[in-house]
């Protein structure tokens, strides 16, 4: 039986969530069906149920991470952020967006300062996975415009697009631990590795950014035009090349479309 408060939608629905994520809070007073023995059971039989969706969705959004860290460790962690951060959408893929700053937060996680890195990059992979469907720019799109054009164009990113950086081998670790296979023994985590997230068709492309090509991709995803981005790419590496540059953001269908932005 619910109370008189309850009536409102809005109302019943604070009031009956607001204690679903912490075990140690009674049931809401909203609801007052006797006896409280039986409801209690029942509420918590309900607020485990959600508890261990959240989990489970976590669990699937961040697979590298909970082999990294193994089930028990994880499902430790997992549950301190759900007691933090309680789902702001239906959507169950949309939850724990904010796990990766947990992660960096979390007192535990603290030596394995690659893992937020990596749950950063499982993130642009879902998000990459839910983007619109766009087609790529063609080759052809920078072939047919005239030279002295190329440091003015600016490009249109496809929806897919994410850079994500990192101090760690984050790519090295994703690319490991992602999968189901036997998990490497060791591996060298210590050395920077920048990546390109995108999905030009059904297959979700992570790739590994030399030197320089982070910085000039995130200018052109800014909207810097291409001679712009390719100067600041240069002014972070002299090794960054930029035909290199171009033929990859080409080849991974990183951007949708292409115009000419006035001189610089």
């Amino acid at each position: 039986m619910l109370s008189e408060d309850s009536i409102h939608p809005q109302s019943y629905a604070a009031g009956f969530s607001g204690a679903l994520l912490d075990p140690a809070q009674m049931p809401p007073a909203i609801l007052n069906d006797p006896p409280a023995a039986r409801l209690s059971r029942r509420y918590n039989i309900y607020r485990n149920n959600v508890i261990v969706s959240l989990f489970d969705a976590l669990a699937a959004i961040y697979p590298a991470v909970q082999r990294i860290t193994g089930v028990d460790f994880f499902r430790a962690m997992a549950r301190f952020h759900v007691r933090a951060c309680p789902p702001r959408s239906p959507l169950l893929f949309e939850y724990g967006r904010d796990f990766p700053v947990f992660i960096e937060q979390y007192e535990y996680a603290r030596p394995l300062p690659y893992l937020a890195d990596v749950a950063r990059l499982e993130r642009a992979w879902l998000d990459a996975y839910h983007a619109a469907d766009v087609e790529p720019l063609p080759p052809s799109a920078f072939a047919s415009l005239p030279p002295d054009k190329l440091a003015d164009i600016i490009l249109t990113p496809h929806p897919a697009t994410r850079i994500v950086r990192s101090d760690t081998s984050s790519v090295t670790l994703f690319a490991a631990y992602r999968t189901e296979r036997d998990s490497p023994s060791s591996l060298q985590v210590a050395d920077r590795e920048d990546a390109l997230v995108t999905r030009p068709g059904l297959d979700i492309i992570v790739q590994y950014l030399p030197p320089g090509q982070s910085t000039f991709l995130e200018a052109l995803v800014s909207g810097h035009p291409l001679g712009q981005a390719a100067a600041m790419a240069f002014e972070d590496s002299s090794a960054f090349d930029i035909a290199i540059g171009i033929a990859g953001m080409i080849e991974a269908g990183a951007f949708c479309a292409i115009r000419v932005g006035e001189p610089q």
